[in-house]
């Protein structure tokens, strides 16, 4: 019996782009013949995902998985927004979700190294088989997770995995059902308000001041006199922060409230404290360069 080494496993794979232990187990089936593995590869369809790996994929889904204490968030890119729909393809996201709030992996290639739930594959491969079975291009884009020791986390998906969003709220009376229901409808608020930071403490300095120089800008060439420019700019940067901070947005859900107001009066409410520490906002595609078509050209193109 011939035996199959990981350089053989692993030059087959650098070949076809399929997922390792189908690499090793066509090679096994083939006895060691490289071709006849490629062969065998090719007919079972494994060898595609190697093919649509330079195609643009910016569609796809956001998922989340968690429980009261943690909570993950996953975005799984493909190519086009009709394969977001497929059962299989939604069964791998969340697949993903899980093995992120399950196994706090440090980075997404450390994720790809980790089991992936009931396939016999790591994450890595089972991406590539389904790359393979569905025929787009996809990737594991990003993740996030957050936990908290006292206090909850809670989880939005909006749009079929379109938006998705974590909110950590720290309590000492986080068993209150009251803590799990207002970080539920924060979450929601952060999926429609889309909030930068979290407080103006966190907005860096240079932006700041970039911001205030455009206000600045803008004011001398309305013609305000210089000597209320500075009053015009301050009036301006707190509406800056309102906009852009968490804590001092209006709350879209009670709009005579701020977000900080609404933390402020559950603590009251359930008699403790309470405090949003952190959140997350991820937006499918956000950041990736989508090839735009030209369809005239195309049926140009056809017609010639």
């Amino acid at each position: 019996m011939t035996t199959i080494t990981a350089k053989m496993v692993g030059d087959l794979r650098a070949k076809t782009g399929a997922g390792m232990m189908d690499c090793k187990k066509a090679l096994s089936e083939a006895e060691g013949d490289m071709e006849q593995a490629i062969d065998l590869l090719r007919k079972k369809g494994l060898s595609a995902a190697a093919k649509k790996s330079g195609r643009v994929a910016a569609e796809g889904m956001i998922a989340a998985a968690g429980n009261d204490k943690s909570g993950a968030l996953v975005e799984v890119n493909s190519e086009t927004d009709f394969v977001a729909k497929n059962d299989l393809f939604q069964a791998f996201v969340n697949g993903v979700a899980d093995v992120v709030l399950n196994q706090n992996p440090a980075d997404v290639e450390a994720l790809k190294a980790l089991d992936f739930p009931g396939s016999g594959r790591n994450v890595a491969d089972e991406l590539s088989h389904q790359i393979a079975t569905i025929g787009e291009n996809m990737n594991v884009r990003r993740f996030a997770r957050l936990e908290s020791s006292s206090g909850v986390t809670a989880s939005y998906i909006h749009g079929a995995g379109k938006i998705g969003v974590l909110v950590q709220l720290d309590s000492d009376k986080h068993a209150d059902p009251r803590v799990s229901e207002t970080a539920r409808l924060l979450a929601m608020h952060v999926a429609a308000a889309n909030p930068q930071y979290l407080n103006r403490k966190d907005v860096p300095a240079e932006v700041v001041e970039r911001e205030k120089d455009i206000m600045r800008a803008k004011a001398l060439e309305s013609g305000k006199p210089e000597n209320i420019v500075d009053k015009i700019i301050e009036g301006q940067v707190n509406k800056f922060f309102g906009e852009t901070c968490l804590l001092e947005q209006v709350y879209v859900i009670d709009t005579d409230q701020k977000v900080g107001k609404v933390v402020e009066s559950l603590a009251k409410e359930i008699g403790g404290e309470v405090t949003l520490s952190a959140y997350v906002r991820f937006q499918l595609g956000e950041g990736i360069e989508k090839k735009e078509d030209d369809f005239a050209a195309e049926v140009a193109s056809m017609t010639k």
